[in-house]
């Protein structure tokens, strides 16, 4: 299969209740979708065409949630209404949001090129934001995760390491 929109550049991807496999086109200012049963490709355009989505999360009431790299944003997208709402990331738009993961329907991503990268939460319910420093400053996680007792896991690439976040209760 292959996104309607030329050089999309499939890249960061999630699942859904459903099956529906979301991802971001980091080539153009689009979320693509691909139907589990028809395997067709939906797009959904971001209003900003300047926005390259970078990673993506879902959280459970299938909410799509973006990290808008080349922005600085954070966005959300309601797949059901294609409403896109975005905040902007707390180190400004040069911060280069990249691996987002959903915690308890709370959005954890990293920022890679604030000095040193930090740790963003974002209460959905609030639209608040907190931050923290990674520790040896991170450089630049590409990917996130989270184990099943509920930490954040990042991934970064330059200093070879990873990070494990305990979030407390």
């Amino acid at each position: 299969m292959t996104p309607p929109t030329q050089g999309a550049r499939p890249y960061g991807m999630a699942v859904n209740s459903k099956g529906a496999v979301f991802f971001d086109e980091y080539g153009t200012n689009k979320i693509g979708s691909v139907d589990p049963k028809t395997l067709e490709i939906r797009e959904y355009p971001l209003p900003d065409p300047a926005s390259r989505p970078r990673r993506i999360a879902i959280t459970s009431d299938d909410i799509v949630w973006y990290t808008d790299f080349a922005r600085g944003y954070l966005g959300r997208l309601d797949p059901a209404t294609g409403k896109v709402s975005e905040w902007q990331s707390p180190s400004g738009p040069k911060s280069e949001p990249y691996g987002i993961s959903s915690i308890n329907d709370v959005i954890w991503y990293s920022e890679s090129n604030a000095t040193p990268n930090t740790i963003v939460r974002f209460d959905p319910k609030t639209a608040k934001f907190q931050t923290w420093p990674i520790p040896g400053g991170g450089n630049i996680v590409r990917n996130t995760s989270v184990t099943p007792d509920g930490k954040f896991v990042l991934a970064n690439s330059l200093v070879n390491t990873v990070t494990l976040v305990t979030i407390q209760k």
